[in-house]
């Protein structure tokens, strides 16, 4: 039974990691066309390991250190590797301000994506949503405010989580919306290969930040958040110099990245408020909102694909 949870946390990781990096895959194909053969193939193998390694290793290490600076750098890893349930209920009690603070960030990721960003509208209501997008910011500081309230409650480290969690989210927003700008110079620019590859594994440290922080919705262990996403990374550096066109064609996907961000941001909140939620809740909410918006893409595309055939 335990195989078998673990098997769902990866899953239900490398999952959540390739839907939120659809964006930054187009960006890569787009980029990687420009460069040669040779750089590449360097960016997919070397690349790859600096950014399951580095991002998708190192960082999640940090934030369970960070949230729990007693274990110290070393006692952290060994603590996520060895799982002991003593530990494990350490590091869980103790993780309220990461849990507090990623939640913020999930949830102040999907309302700019709901009320600013351009979309296909894949439900009711999201029309109407982006339609007013002048009160964003309104209405995610007021959200801020209740939470940070009643996150009083627990603790002021645990409030400042919160107040942690929404900066991170405009620190990181900021430079993504500046990487986008850049991406045409790159593609149209005369920069070198080597240059090229650096701001593409920037970008990419960029972009998964969402994955990296999505995953303690799932697990506390490292070494599982390390196969996961590092699973889902190589699987969508993959698609990036074959598929990527015919990704593209799925037109929901992207809304299903957004509404699984909202769930795990939502399961991260209430966890740090001390609700009990189910450890197999995460994967399984993903795998449902993702094969809904992907069945909802395949349609889409049959309705496309005869619409072209009769118009011919």
């Amino acid at each position: 039974m335990e195989f078998v949870y673990i098997l769902l946390i990866i899953l239900g990781l490398s999952l959540f990691e390739i839907i939120t990096s659809i964006d930054n895959a187009v960006i890569n194909a787009e980029v990687l066309s420009t460069m040669s053969k040779k750089a590449r193939r360097w960016f997919l193998l070397w690349g790859f390991l600096f950014a399951v390694i580095i991002v998708r290793g190192v960082l999640p290490l940090l934030l369970v250190w960070f949230a729990n600076p007693s274990l110290g750098l070393v006692g952290a890893f060994t603590a996520t590797l060895t799982g002991g349930e003593d530990v494990a209920k350490a590091i869980e009690e103790s993780s309220k301000p990461l849990l507090m603070g990623g939640g913020v960030f999930l949830i102040f990721l999907f309302f700019n994506w709901l009320f600013l960003e351009p979309k296909n509208y894949g439900l009711r209501g999201e029309k109407f949503f982006h339609e007013q997008g002048a009160w964003f910011f309104a209405i995610v500081s007021v959200l801020l405010a209740i939470i940070v309230w009643y996150a009083l409650k627990l603790g002021e480290i645990v409030a400042f989580g919160a107040v942690l969690g929404s900066t991170s989210f405009f620190i990181v927003h900021g430079f993504r919306e500046y990487a986008k700008k850049q991406e045409k110079k790159l593609v149209s620019g005369n920069m070198s290969d080597i240059s090229k590859i650096a701001y593409l594994e920037v970008l990419d440290s960029t972009f998964s930040i969402d994955g990296v922080i999505g995953a303690f919705a799932f697990t506390f262990s490292v070494p599982l958040i390390l196969l996961g996403n590092g699973l889902g990374a190589l699987v969508l550096r993959k698609l990036t110099v074959s598929n990527i066109d015919r990704i593209k064609k799925y037109a929901y996907l992207k809304n299903g990245a957004m509404y699984s961000v909202l769930i795990l941001g939502l399961i991260m909140v209430l966890d740090a408020f001390g609700f009990h939620i189910p450890p197999w809740l995460s994967p399984l909410a993903t795998f449902t909102i993702v094969a809904y918006f992907f069945y909802k893409s395949k349609i889409n595309l049959k309705e496309v694909s005869i619409v072209l055939e009769e118009g011919k």
